[in-house]
């Protein structure tokens, strides 16, 4: 099965900034839509952020709107999420999942519709 590989994790101050990165183990992305999904402790995972196939949708979650920017680069084969003023609430294990969409220009935050998952990298936002 496909994997993906996240990398970037780890701790802020809030008002800070990270940058996590997701790369495909042995494939390409062209032709997939890609999400991020977090999941705090104790809470269900959810959408975050996603991008379509060609990267002209993009999607997210209310909580992160004008935070969050997610972004791709099909040289380098791996999708961004780049999070600014970040809030102790971000605090979640970030996962990065990939799925091949019916319609290129699809993008959704529903964990149910991607298929290929990471293993997940910690987003510790603390003062």
């Amino acid at each position: 099965q496909a994997q993906l590989v996240e990398s970037g994790g780890g701790s802020a101050q809030p008002g800070g900034s990270l940058r996590l990165s997701c790369a495909p183990s042995g494939f390409s992305l062209d032709f997939h839509a890609i999400g991020w999904f977090r999941q705090a402790q104790g809470k269900e995972r959810e959408g975050v952020a996603c991008i379509s196939s060609f990267g002209n949708t993009r999607n997210y979650v209310d909580s992160v709107k004008g935070r969050f920017t997610i972004s791709r680069d099909h040289v380098k084969n791996a999708v961004y999420l780049q999070m600014d003023s970040l809030k102790s609430e971000d605090t979640a294990t970030y996962f990065c999942a990939a799925t091949r969409p019916k319609y290129a220009n699809d993008c959704l935050l529903r964990r149910q519709d991607y298929n290929s998952w990471g293993q997940g990298t910690q987003v510790t936002v603390s003062s």
